[in-house]
């Protein structure tokens, strides 16, 4: 994908599953919303969803949609491994292709990208506890908390959403836009510091 390019119809499907931690979901969604323009959806099985905090929303678009999209965030959340051993959300997932259009992963969603196969040869990022869960799929998991490769990328950590943003931002609108997007969330006083942090871990992934 042209990283050079503003194109403001580019959508962003943000896989939300019962259970999804907010900060996974929810940090990515205000992040891409800052580019104008852009297109941003949740996207989830069922019409709302509840998050391991309680926080109970509407999904925009289904899943079939979502595989439909330019990029696809795979959310995370305390149900993950229910959700791939969920064999209808799995078979509606299996439409998701590195060939077609981006796809990352946050935290368990690591552990979906697995599943499907899609990570075979690919070392992960991916939080904590579910790290021996996304080994046992038979992935390489870093130390570190953002990788990616071609149109593949993983973050392992809930703030490190910020990462996935700003890596998916500077894939579909360039890297401007996620310079931009990023310092319009940095806290006052710290923006360039946050900027800088999130460019240093992204940019050696951008082709």
């Amino acid at each position: 994908m042209d990283q050079s390019a503003y194109r403001p119809s580019m959508h962003t499907a943000i896989l939300t599953f019962d259970g999804y931690n907010e900060l996974d979901s929810l940090i990515a969604l205000g992040i891409l919303n800052r580019v104008p323009g852009a297109r941003v959806s949740i996207a989830s099985p069922t019409p709302r969803v509840t998050s391991m905090n309680g926080v109970t929303i509407d999904a925009a678009i289904d899943l079939e949609e979502a595989c439909t999209a330019d990029a696809v965030i795979v959310g995370s959340g305390s149900k993950t491994r229910e959700v791939v051993e969920n064999p209808e959300i799995m078979a509606v997932l299996k439409g998701l292709d590195p060939e077609r259009h981006l796809l990352a992963a946050q935290c368990s969603g690591a552990l979906v990208l697995a599943k499907l196969g899609l990570l075979e040869d690919v070392p992960a990022c991916t939080d904590l506890t579910s790290k021996p869960w996304v080994i046992a799929a038979g992935v390489e998991v870093l130390n570190q908390p953002f990788f990616a490769r071609g149109n593949l990328a993983t973050a392992g950590g809930c703030l490190a959403s910020t990462y996935l943003a700003t890596w998916t931002i500077a894939r579909l609108h360039g890297l401007e836009a996620a310079e931009a997007a990023m310092h319009y969330v940095a806290p006052v006083g710290e923006k360039d510091e946050y900027v800088t942090r999130a460019l240093r871990n992204v940019t050696p992934y951008l082709a």
